[in-house]
């Protein structure tokens, strides 16, 4: 069987079997942390171009946008998916070095407003879309990930497999959506290494991508199923001749969606081990930012090649500068949405602390990447000191979770001032109860 085919009977088998509380559990929070990512995003201009370049697929439709506005399906997820990745904050699967949500919640959403399906059958629609795409993603590896943004690779998979999977396709279409996906797959690295707009739009394409590939599949259009695993395919073009003869070896008894990353932080998340430990640091030494000589920071090597921007001059930049968001937190206490502000882009104390920080490559850190993401943090006080702290993982990865009180809080604090607190609180009670309901968020 190709891996196409693999994917497509283990749908079919999963269609007819009841998930466990503790997967569910897990589903729900992986869209409380989608709708935390979204809210932030809406007011991005990527998002904002999209909405008047789309505006002929909006105010009709069965889909909606967050806040209700009716279009059609595929502008919807095209939308969500980009509002879902624009502020930085979505979750991850970290041996996929992937962000999974942002496109396939997306096309979940939108294929099951689409289709009227249940809050359940979401639900299912989106662990289906994970498993899939996160097993993709772990085949084609690093190699994969030097060049490509496997978010609009990768994330066109999960998109297509859970619309998929809400839109009831059949063993055979299944295998064809995903073979269609793959021809759709695209998000380049160079893309986001200049100032650019480009990067959530690699999200949200993904998220349209993958349910037009389902919605072909459904209506009979076939695909290359070999596409994945043959001699001029996905894996030999876009990696290093991957081997996909185990990529279903654990579907069904091992499910990815319960060890996800969600975010502490808003920016890069290669960024987070380095500013996890230097609060840390800071914290067991009870160091003020002013008392700081030097930092160094040494880490594996995507994070230097990615959030590589020495001296940010915009938020995006910003996002991706492994120096302001280490200064930025040891000057502010965290780096949240306010980090981004044009005042504190400009604050003197954070950019003089980042003229004093040298950053370089940790062999031993990079060979343990991608299962690992960890950071040394080394800081020399003014007084001589020389304090130093390994941070083996972040505050949010599946060693070190954040509880449902603080994925709830996560959720109020980036949807309330878009949508009001008690607003938040009533989608959030919606989420929870999704496997029992009738109705969609």
């Amino acid at each position: 069987m190709h891996a196409t085919q693999v994917f497509a009977r283990f749908a079919t088998q999963f269609s007819q079997r009841p998930l466990s509380d503790e997967v569910l559990h897990h589903a729900k929070r992986a869209v409380i942390d989608w709708y935390a990512s979204l809210f932030p995003g809406l007011a991005t201009t990527p998002v904002r171009l999209l909405e008047d370049a789309l505006a002929e697929d909006l105010d009709h439709g069965r889909a909606r946008l967050a806040q209700g506005r009716s279009a059609t399906a595929r502008a919807a997820a095209l939308i969500n998916g980009t509002a879902a990745h624009a502020a930085e904050v979505d979750d991850s699967f970290r041996d996929a070095m992937y962000h999974p949500g942002a496109a396939t919640i997306a096309a979940a959403l939108a294929a099951a407003h689409d289709s009227g399906a249940s809050g359940l059958q979401f639900l299912r629609g989106v662990v289906l879309g994970y498993e899939v795409s996160t097993r993709i993603g772990v085949v084609m590896g690093r190699p994969h990930y030097e060049f490509w943004h496997s978010t609009g690779t990768v994330g066109t998979f999960g998109a297509a497999a859970a619309a998929g999977g809400l839109l009831a396709l059949d063993e055979s279409a299944f295998a064809h959506a995903l073979a269609t996906a793959a021809t759709f797959a695209a998000g380049l690295q160079q893309a986001f290494r200049l100032d650019a707009m480009g990067k959530p739009l690699h999200a949200g394409r993904a998220a349209e991508a993958g349910l037009l590939a389902a919605q072909l599949a459904r209506r009979g259009l076939t695909g290359s199923l070999d596409v994945l695993d043959g001699e001029a395919g996905f894996g030999r073009a876009m990696s290093n001749a991957p081997d996909w003869s185990h990529v279903g070896a654990t579907l069904g008894s091992d499910f990815h969606i319960t060890r996800l990353t969600f975010k502490n932080h808003i920016g890069c998340g290669h960024t987070f081990a380095a500013i996890d430990g230097a609060l840390e640091l800071q914290r067991l030494h009870g160091l003020p930012a002013s008392d700081i000589a030097r930092v160094h920071v040494a880490t594996y090597k995507p994070a230097l090649d990615i959030a590589c921007h020495e001296r940010p001059t915009t938020a995006d930049e910003a996002k991706f500068s492994l120096r302001y968001v280490v200064a930025s937190a040891l000057v502010h206490g965290s780096v949240r949405l306010a980090a981004y502000e044009p005042a504190r882009l400009g604050d003197r104390a954070t950019r003089a602390l980042m003229e004093r920080m040298t950053v370089a490559v940790d062999p031993e850190l990079d060979a343990a990447f991608p299962g690992q993401r960890a950071a040394r943090v080394e800081i020399r006080t003014l007084d001589g000191r020389r304090l130093t702290h390994l941070q083996p993982n972040r505050k949010g990865d599946p060693e070190q979770p954040l509880s449902d009180a603080e994925l709830d809080s996560k959720l109020i604090e980036l949807a309330s001032p878009v949508i009001g607190t008690d607003a938040t609180r009533a989608l959030l009670a919606r989420i929870w109860t999704l496997d029992t309901s009738e109705s969609l968020p």
